[in-house]
């Protein structure tokens, strides 16, 4: 039986990072093992506990914390840290760093951001991070070869773990023919969809031109995006951004083809979304990314994906589960999307590529990996103190 201490963003916080934890805690601890796990939440201000799994809180500029902390993840066996720069207080999210320093437990640091070209302070924290570390977690090959390349990191500490997705349920056999049934209906329309916090370098103005030159697609497409605006956009920008698409539609005459849905979907309910979609269209405008959570849901859930070129998207879609676009190529897009909607096969065929990845995607296999890395970190630390 291993306990788990988690220092993460958390629910009812809307971000990638607590989302993550969120899934990750759950799988580690299916009813029946024996396992536990909590979380110390990271917040900005000091709030009333939402959920049982939260026992303690990281709150950011507090200059007791990280000490108090740390007390309280040295009760578990083991510490899994999520590291994203935004989420932490400090120049570069560095107060981390203070937490590390007074862990006892050996941490297990998840790295959700590897910058290709980092300022020095950046790449400073994140070789500290990674030397207070027992271990460090990539999600990418990609990720793993720039730590190589561009960190003064001791390879022999990192591991590479997917960021997991949810598993395909079974789906019902056919029904058998029946002769007598009415005519099946006429094909619906297919629906291209972008999902996730919404906000400035998602790229979905490059996505709403590519879109609006799919004229002739026979039935015509809608292109639905779901999901909120960041919370940090809104706050800062209100709904700006999210108004200036819909202007674009509007613009380029495909309004009534264009649906925003800000509706909050449980992961149930998402991943449902996700597999009902006939293309999932990735157009960020990062060349940076390494990591991408909606890219792996979108892979495990077996659907065709049209992407931009970052380098999440490169790796994971080498093996023909989707097309690479150009960052802002509008008629790239549009003729992928083209591509995938009306060529024979095509998209048949990259929802075979990415099903034969898939499950090691899946929560499951990814919760084993951590499980497994955790056994031997926990394992080593009681050899050196015998």
């Amino acid at each position: 039986m291993t306990a788990f201490g988690f220092l993460s963003t958390y629910p009812p916080t809307q971000c990638g990072v607590a989302t993550f934890s969120a899934a990750l805690l759950k799988h580690l601890t299916p009813q029946g093992s024996g396992d536990r796990a909590a979380v110390v939440r990271i917040v900005d201000a000091a709030q009333p506990a939402v959920y049982p799994d939260v026992v303690a809180q990281l709150v950011n500029g507090s200059p007791e914390g990280p000490a108090a902390v740390a007390r309280v993840l040295d009760r578990f066996d083991v510490a899994i840290v999520q590291h994203e720069y935004g989420i932490y207080g400090g120049r570069d999210g560095a107060d981390v760093i203070q937490v590390l320093t007074h862990l006892n437990v050996p941490a297990i640091v998840v790295l959700h951001t590897v910058l290709s070209a980092p300022s020095p302070h950046q790449r400073q924290v994140l070789e500290r991070i990674a030397d207070a570390a027992a271990a460090v977690v990539v999600m990418s090959d990609t990720a793993a070869r720039l730590l190589n390349e561009s960190y003064l990191v001791d390879a022999r500490k990192v591991s590479v773990i997917p960021h997991g997705a949810p598993g395909v349920r079974r789906l019902s056999p056919p029904a058998a023919f029946d002769p007598f049934a009415p005519p099946a209906p006429s094909r619906p329309r297919p629906t291209i969809l972008t999902w996730g916090l919404i906000g400035p370098g998602k790229g979905i103005e490059w996505a709403i031109e590519a879109f609006a030159g799919l004229a002739g697609v026979d039935p015509a497409p809608r292109y639905l995006i779901a999901g909120r605006t960041h919370p940090k956009v809104l706050a800062r920008d209100g709904e700006a951004y999210r108004d200036s698409l819909k202007a674009r539609a509007q613009a380029l005459g495909v309004s009534a083809d264009v649906e925003f849905d800000p509706a909050y979907r449980t992961t149930a309910a998402l991943t449902d979304l996700v597999r009902q979609a006939d293309v999932v269209l990735l157009p960020y405008d990062s060349t940076e990314q390494a990591t991408s959570g909606v890219l792996i849901e979108a892979v495990a859930a077996r659907r065709p994906i049209v992407a931009t070129r970052f380098p999440h998207a490169v790796e994971l879609l080498a093996d023909g589960a989707g097309l690479l676009v150009p960052h802002r190529d509008v008629a790239a897009t549009t003729e992928a999307l083209r591509s995938v909607l009306t060529r024979p096969g095509l998209a048949a065929a990259m929802t075979a590529a990415s099903g034969r990845v898939a499950p090691a995607l899946e929560w499951s296999a990814v919760a084993a990996s951590y499980r497994a890395l955790a056994a031997s970190l926990i394992g080593a630390r009681a050899k050196a103190t015998a």
